[in-house]
């Protein structure tokens, strides 16, 4: 049996593409042994041998060391060797090794830029996507709801091979952010390769002020309340009880709970969400970590109000992380529909530790598993009922995945 993390309760994580749980985590990046002192030291001037690097596994890093001292003794322009530069990209090769595209590391620089981008608040410049890394591709999580990406076209697993004339083959998520963002009433243009169609499509966004949405409902008949989530941002659960308040005044008496294209955001808000529609006590979210003894459950607080109705719930290829772990944990606690697409897969858990240098490594350190024990890590959610949108749906604004899950709630 697993033993409970109890510690870092009052922690809050953030599960998007893009987002990051900042959290303390302690990583040898390696250090400078010189024979003396200088005021230049060289990396030939030691020799590490590590022979205990995992568990089992027998590691000799004096290779690295053999290869330098000949870059060194043979490199045609010696003087222009940057020792900084050489340390960088052996460990930027080291995180690369791992094919995980969440574990990174950041120079300086990017370092900067990327917790710019991560702190940015509920408004900022760009073209309103979030995007992500997916069988190695850069790919669009979602586009936001009424930004210039989803006017101008762009859906959820789109393909994005070139942003203006640079290819993204290779590119951080960070680094390619930076390169789509931009200032209001600046063009970019996105290569994407889509799903089902024969030739690239290219796409010219006029980027915008971005303000995110958060949440709305309606009346769906007489007695449906559509409620949809757009993204599990920190004051979500003070918008989603005075929600839940209004619903009880009107004569709804059934849910459908949208959270197609929603990237994510805090786990504590889904959390909470997840409260209102699930048993005190019940599991919403398992974070299991890498040590077999870690592991930390997230239960639901059981508010009442709303427990009792029916519901299905719509997901498609823009569902990701948060927005993955509430609807498992709906279909594993009540068995309820999902309906719609395979949702995105995003179910990892990363941590940000910064370095004095200004350099940063962000690394995944747990995955996200729903209460029956299924990874969300890169298969995503397949939904109960599998429906797709075409283009005729978005041309003539369609919605059958939203049509049949009314149908199916007038058979509950």
């Amino acid at each position: 049996m697993k033993k409970m993390l109890t510690k870092n309760k009052d922690k809050k994580y953030l599960v998007v593409s893009i987002a990051v749980i900042v959290i303390i985590a302690i990583f040898a990046v390696g250090f400078w042994v010189g024979k003396g002192q200088q005021e230049k030291p060289t990396l030939s001037d030691t020799v590490i041998i590590n022979k205990e690097l995992g568990n089992n596994e027998r590691v000799d890093f004096s290779l690295f060391w053999q290869v330098l001292k000949r870059i060194e003794e043979n490199f045609a322009d010696k003087e222009n060797i940057d020792y900084k530069a050489v340390l960088y990209g052996a460990i930027s090769g080291m995180t690369d090794s791992l094919d995980d595209p969440y574990t990174i590391f950041m120079e300086p620089k990017k370092t900067d830029s990327f917790l710019e981008s991560v702190n940015t608040g509920g408004s900022f410049e760009g073209v309103g996507m979030e995007i992500g890394i997916k069988d190695g591709i850069l790919t669009v999580v979602t586009p936001l709801e009424g930004t210039p990406a989803m006017k101008s076209g762009i859906k959820a697993g789109d393909k994005v091979l070139k942003v203006d004339e640079e290819s993204t083959e290779g590119l951080l998520i960070e680094e390619a952010v930076s390169l789509i963002r931009g200032e209001k009433g600046t063009e970019v243009i996105l290569t994407v390769a889509r799903a089902g169609a024969q030739e690239l499509k290219e796409i010219s966004i006029i980027r915008d002020e971005i303000q995110i949405p958060i949440s709305r409902w309606e009346l769906k008949g007489s007695d449906v309340a559509y409620v949809k989530i757009y993204h599990f941002t920190g004051n979500l659960p003070e918008k989603f009880e005075s929600m839940v308040s209004e619903i009880k005044k009107t004569s709804a008496k059934k849910i459908v709970l949208d959270l197609r294209n929603n990237p994510g955001g805090y786990l504590e808000v889904a959390t909470d969400v997840a409260s209102w529609f699930m048993p005190k006590g019940e599991i919403v979210a398992i974070e299991d970590f890498a040590e077999e003894e870690y592991q930390k459950n997230y239960r639901s607080k059981g508010y009442s109000g709303i427990q009792d109705y029916p519901m299905v719930v719509l997901i498609n290829r823009g569902s990701a992380s948060a927005s993955e772990i509430l609807a498992g944990a709906l279909r594993d606690s009540r068995a309820i529909e999902l309906i719609g697409e395979i949702s995105f897969g995003k179910g990892s858990v990363q941590s940000l530790e910064k370095f004095g240098d200004g350099s940063s490594l962000k690394v995944t350190v747990a995955k996200w598993l729903t209460p029956s024990g299924l990874s969300i890590s890169d298969e995503g959610l397949v939904p109960d009922i599998e429906i797709e949108l075409n283009e005729e749906d978005y041309e003539y604004d369609e919605d059958p995945q939203l049509d049949r899950a009314l149908e199916e709630l007038r058979k509950l």
